[in-house]
C-alpha cells in the first residue's frame, strides 16, 4: 500500500487506471514494467507513480535474494548488529527506517545478543511490509512493521534508543540534512547509518552514485545538524564494489533511560492511541486505519473520523 495521489498528479484518472493494469499485466508476463510505463507514458525518465507501482509490484524479492544467499545475508546482519549493540540498552528499542520486507531486521534481531524489548520498521510499501511480517515469523523473531515516510515519521521525539538504516536513505540526494533531521528527532541514543559513502568511494563508483541521485557528505551534514559523528568509514563486508557501503554512526547521549516508542500523527504532531482497527488522534479527530494489522501512516493516509471509537446513536 502507498499514496499515489501526490505522485500521479499530472496523470488523469483513466491514466492512472491504465497504467496501474499495464504495469500489473507486464509484470506478469515477466516483463520489465518500468521500462513498459515509459513507454506507455512515452517518456524517457522515469515517473514517481510508476517507480512506486514497480516497488509494490516486486515485494518478494528480498525475502528472494536472502533465501539465495543466506551466508552473504547472515555476514551483513552481523556487522549491522555490531555497530548498533553498544548503542542499545537493556530494555531497550531499535527500529529500521525502510526496512523493505523485514529481511536485514530479522537478521539483525537474530544476530543481537540481547532481544531489545521493543523492535520496529517502516517501509513505504504496505505489500513489503507484509512479506516482512511473514518473514519476520518465519525466522521467529518479533518487530512492529508499518507503513510511513522517513521524512515524516510517526513517532514522538526520543522515542527509539537506536535508529538504524541499511541503504534506505541511499537515493535521496539532495535531501540529506531533512532525512537525518528527522531520523534524529525520533532516536534518543544513536542514529547508525549504513549507507553508500561518496566521498570515500573509488572514482567508478563516484561516477555511478552520481549518476543514480544518491547520498552525499553524510558525516557532514550530521555535523551540520550538530550531531556527534563517532565512527565514519567503510564497512569490511559489502557486495558491490561500485556501491561501497559504509557507516555514520551519531551519538546522542549514553545515559538517557531506555526508550519507549510512542505514536504520534505525521500531521498535526499529537499522541496517537492504537487499536486493532486504527491510530487515533483524540485532539484533532484524526484517524489512520490499520490494513490487515499493519498501520497506514502516511501523512495522506489520515482520514478525518471524530466518532470514532464513540457509540453512536441510531
Amino acid at each position: 500500500m502507498f499514496s499515489l495521489d501526490q505522485q500521479a498528479t499530472d496523470l488523469h484518472a483513466a491514466e492512472l487506471r491504465e497504467l496501474l493494469a499495464g504495469m500489473r499485466g507486464a509484470f506478469a508476463r515477466g516483463e520489465n514494467a518500468m521500462e513498459y510505463a515509459r513507454r506507455a507514458l512515452g517518456r524517457n525518465d522515469n515517473l514517481a507513480a510508476a517507480t512506486l507501482i514497480a516497488y509494490d509490484l516486486q515485494s518478494g524479492a528480498y525475502v528472494q535474494h536472502a533465501r539465495s544467499d543466506p551466508e552473504g545475508k547472515r555476514r551483513w546482519c552481523n556487522q549491522i548488529a555490531d555497530l548498533v549493540e553498544p548503542h542499545l540498552p537493556a530494555g531497550g528499542s531499535l527500529m529500521e527506517v525502510g526496512c523493505g520486507e523485514a529481511t536485514t531486521l530479522a537478521g539483525v534481531l537474530e544476530a543481537l545478543p540481547h532481544r531489545p524489548a521493543s523492535a520496529l520498521g517502516f517501509d513505504i510499501s504496505w505489500s513489503r511490509c507484509a512479506h516482512g511480517r511473514a518473514w519476520l515469523a518465519h525466522k521467529s523473531q518479533q518487530a512492529e512493521l508499518f507503513v510511513a515516510d522517513l521524512f515524516h515519521i510517526p513517532l514522538a521525539d526520543d522515542s527509539v534508543d537506536v535508529v538504524y538504516t541499511s541503504h534506505s536513505l541511499e537515493p535521496n540526494g539532495g535531501r540529506e540534512q531533512a532525512a537525518l533531521r528527522e531520523l534524529l528527532r525520533v532516536a534518543r541514543r544513536a542514529v547508525v547509518l549504513i549507507e553508500p559513502i561518496y566521498e570515500l568511494a573509488s572514482p567508478q563508483a563516484r561516477e555511478r552514485m552520481a549518476h543514480h541521485g544518491y547520498v552525499r557528505e553524510l558525516k557532514a551534514s550530521a555535523q551540520a545538524l550538530g550531531g556527534a559523528v563517532t565512527d565514519y568509514r567503510l564497512l569490511d563486508f559489502y557486495v558491490n564494489l561500485l556501491n561501497p557501503s559504509g557507516v555514520v554512526c551519531i551519538e546522542k547521549s549514553r545515559d538517557a533511560e531506555p526508550a519507549t516508542p510512542s505514536w504520534r500523527c505525521p500531521l498535526t504532531h499529537t499522541a496517537l492511541m492504537r487499536s486493532p482497527q486504527a491510530l487515533a488522534s483524540p485532539d484533532t479527530g484524526l484517524v489512520y486505519p490499520v490494513l490487515d494489522g499493519i498501520a497506514l501512516l502516511c501523512r495522506d493516509h489520515a482520514v478525518l473520523a471524530s466518532a470514532f471509537g464513540r457509540p453512536v446513536a441510531p
